[in-house]
């Protein structure tokens, strides 16, 4: 199912091969193939082996420090990576904040945080959704109120991801209650050991602590860290998701699970026979594939426009939508392969160096574990009821 590539373009591909046989370690990406929970530690060591190389803000352009890749590049390097099982990595920074610095960012700014992001030394969490607020995110109800040269921040924020590692979170404020919802937010930089910052963890169903509450009693935030304008978050706010949701897309993780749902059903039996010769099977399989097939050729569109200049808009809702729900057709005949011993699911088994006895064959908490977790990419990001009216109203004008 690959696309057409020039000379050049594979032997790009192959030098990246080269680099993951030689420099991922057999430990990380053993972890991520068995489903093993990643640490800070993980994430951290396969930031840093990307960065030595300047392979880590495939995004960024090389003024900022990114190796200045084409759409193409890109696209070889993600499908590569997830191939190989390497961690992902963390884009919080790297692929959401890092954009929106370069781009709305003081040259203060740009200069103090982007080598940061890029070195390690700060690893950052997105506080935009509320419990009032997630796919309303224009109903953000947490106040900045301005005193002197700081911003006096109240409130909480909701389902932040990886939040319990990060000691920094861009977050969307209230500044104003005048007019319209949106025209009263604004863009806020905090560090997370400011006095009156509290992290909470929500325990999901595969018993992982992923996400959190985190809950801003007078939390004291120096003007110096408001991005652009005051009041005009929101514009920037829609500029990040575009970015948020053409990477949830993940066409890299869909060809991976692709890959890993073929051997499963080439090895599991049905009937004394291989499961992936099963017509009714079979034909679920070759569907998944052609709308992966057309959804990574749209995908190199729409970043290819990007590249040019155009900020990606009702595209990016269409390859949220459409790159979830292929994942997660993956998942579940993943977990439907896999048949009983997708029944068994302990969460510590999930732990590096757990001493459980596994059941079943090695791909079946793999396959347990993703069909669990990946159920939230429906959701966040903007639900994909709320894409869809996006998509309607943009395009079909409706």
């Amino acid at each position: 199912m690959d696309l057409s590539f020039t000379p050049e373009q594979e032997a790009f591909r192959a030098e990246v091969r080269e680099f993951l046989n030689d420099k991922l370690p057999k430990r990380l990406s053993g972890k991520v193939r068995q489903g093993k929970r990643l640490t800070k530690q993980d994430y951290e060591e396969w930031h840093a082996i990307l960065n030595d190389r300047g392979w880590l803000g495939v995004t960024w352009p090389t003024e900022h420090g990114g190796p200045g890749w084409d759409v193409v590049q890109r696209h070889i390097f993600e499908e590569e990576t997830t191939a190989a099982h390497a961690p992902r990595v963390v884009p919080f920074g790297l692929a959401m904040l890092g954009p929106v610095l370069m781009t709305f960012g003081s040259d203060e700014q740009k200069a103090h945080y982007l080598p940061r992001i890029l070195n390690g030394e700060d690893w950052w969490c997105q506080g935009y959704s509320e419990p009032g607020a997630g796919s309303d995110l224009a109903n953000v109800q947490t106040t900045a109120v301005r005193d002197g040269d700081h911003y006096v921040v109240n409130g909480q924020k909701t389902w932040t991801t990886l939040g319990q590692h990060a000691n920094m979170i861009f977050c969307l404020v209230r500044t104003s209650k005048e007019g319209k919802k949106q025209e009263g937010i604004s863009f806020l930089l905090i560090d997370m050991n400011t006095p009156g910052i509290e992290v909470r963890p929500i325990v999901l169903i595969d018993g992982e602590p992923e996400v959190n509450e985190v809950w801003f009693s007078d939390v004291r935030v120096p003007v110096a860290n408001l991005v652009g304008e005051e009041n005009k978050g929101w514009t920037y706010a829609k500029y990040l998701l575009t970015h948020e949701r053409t990477n949830i897309a993940g066409v890299g993780f869909a060809r991976a699970g692709l890959a890993s749902l073929k051997r499963i059903a080439g090895e599991q039996q049905q009937d004394g026979r291989p499961l992936i010769e099963n017509p009714f099977f079979a034909a679920k399989v070759a569907q998944v594939e052609i709308d992966l097939m057309a959804m990574a050729t749209t995908n190199l569109r729409t970043l290819a426009a990007a590249a040019a200049g155009q900020a990606p808009g009702a595209e990016s809702s269409m390859l949220k939508v459409k790159g979830t729900v292929i994942r997660q057709q993956i998942n579940a005949l993943a977990r439907q392969a896999v048949g009983p011993y997708a029944q068994p699911f302990a969460s510590e088994s999930l732990d590096e160096g757990a001493n459980a006895e596994p059941v079943g064959p090695d791909y079946a908490l793999p396959a347990t574990q993703a069909y669990f977790n990946n159920r939230k990419l429906s959701i966040y990001g903007g639900s994909n009821e709320v894409q869809r009216q996006i998509i309607a109203k943009a395009i079909l004008e409706l």
